[in-house]
């Protein structure tokens, strides 16, 4: 999966736990913040976990 769809995929579905747990609203953040440096700082690594070569 390219990296391009999977960072949307992950803000919905930060977006959704949000509004349905809003007391893990830093939680979910810290998270997703987390994910989005680590793929902008090594994006062969999910593809490569991913089974993309």
């Amino acid at each position: 999966m390219e990296i391009v769809t999977l960072q949307p995929i992950v803000a919905l579905i930060a977006g959704i736990l949000i509004l349905v747990m809003p007391r893990v609203l830093n939680y979910i953040v810290a998270f997703y913040l987390i994910f989005i440096g680590l793929v902008g700082l090594f994006p062969d690594l999910f593809t490569r976990i991913a089974g993309g070569g």
